[in-house]
């Protein structure tokens, strides 16, 4: 119940500041804002939700990482990377965009809880193996959310209906900047995760390591933001190029690990 009663706070805190630095992003401000006191707040609501995945991740001194507190983790780690990334790039305002999704998972494992320990995790391999998939997921699912928007700026471009919220964006070039930076250090962390899986698979999982739909995938999602990265640093792709390949591999990836321990757990109940 005390944790239900701090996801609550933590729910209305994350729901009121998404809703005052939406309007905020409308005026064209957000970004603005985000640079002031007013950014520094975010750092309550993810300073609790932080104490809170804690104490659900490490609960009965074992290591519960089920689907729901892995997504929860995820958006947790993408809003503190973008609130550390607002002060080398003008994106602070596109925290609006996140914080509605954060006030939501912030709520799920409290109100379904579940148990799901995993062994091994006092070995450093799993450490390491753990922290970079989860920075790796939440580095992409920047680069998904980066990659809409930048598909929908140009398509609206074309088109002259400049909605306000988009017009407070920052240019392109700056998204695209940032989103081929975003893949590549996830790139690097998914290369790490999926390299450490097969390398230290007895002493990660406690078992040789198996060629599953779940290997494939991620896999695959590796191979393509590798041709990704190739084309857009020999061929310069960008633009729906980029969109297009973006959202393939993180299709991939979702299915890699989340769709997987989402059937398992919440469907086959294992």
């Amino acid at each position: 119940m005390p944790n239900l009663l701090l996801s609550l706070i933590a729910f209305a805190a994350y729901g009121v500041l998404a809703g005052y630095f939406w309007r905020a992003q409308a005026r064209g401000e957000g970004d603005v804002l985000s640079r002031g006191a007013v950014g520094h707040i975010v750092l309550a609501p993810l300073a609790l939700h932080g104490y809170l995945l804690v104490q659900d991740i490490f609960a009965n001194g074992g290591f519960n990482l089920g689907v729901l507190n892995a997504i929860s983790l995820i958006f947790w780690l993408t809003l503190l990377v973008y609130w550390l990334a607002r002060f080398f790039y003008p994106i602070g305002g596109l925290q609006a965009l996140v914080l509605p999704s954060a006030a939501a998972v912030v709520l799920l494992p409290e109100l379904f809880p579940s148990a799901h320990q995993l062994a091994n995790t006092g070995l450093l391999a799993f450490k390491a193996h753990i922290t970079a998939a989860m920075l790796a997921y939440s580095l992409f699912t920047i680069a998904m959310l980066h990659a809409v928007l930048i598909s929908q700026v140009e398509k609206r471009l074309h088109h002259a209906t400049l909605p306000r919220i988009l017009q407070s964006l920052p240019p392109l070039l700056t998204m695209e900047s940032l989103l081929f930076r975003m893949i590549g250090i996830g790139f690097v962390l998914l290369t790490l995760t999926l390299a450490s899986g097969v390398v230290f698979s007895e002493e990660i999982f406690g078992k040789a390591w198996q060629f599953n739909h779940k290997v494939l995938f991620g896999f695959v999602s590796w191979g393509v933001f590798a041709v990704l990265l190739w084309g857009h640093h020999v061929y310069g792709w960008r633009g729906r190029i980029a969109v297009r390949w973006t959202v393939s591999g993180f299709a991939f990836l979702l299915l890699a690990y989340l769709g997987s321990k989402f059937v398992l757990e919440m469907l086959l109940h294992r």
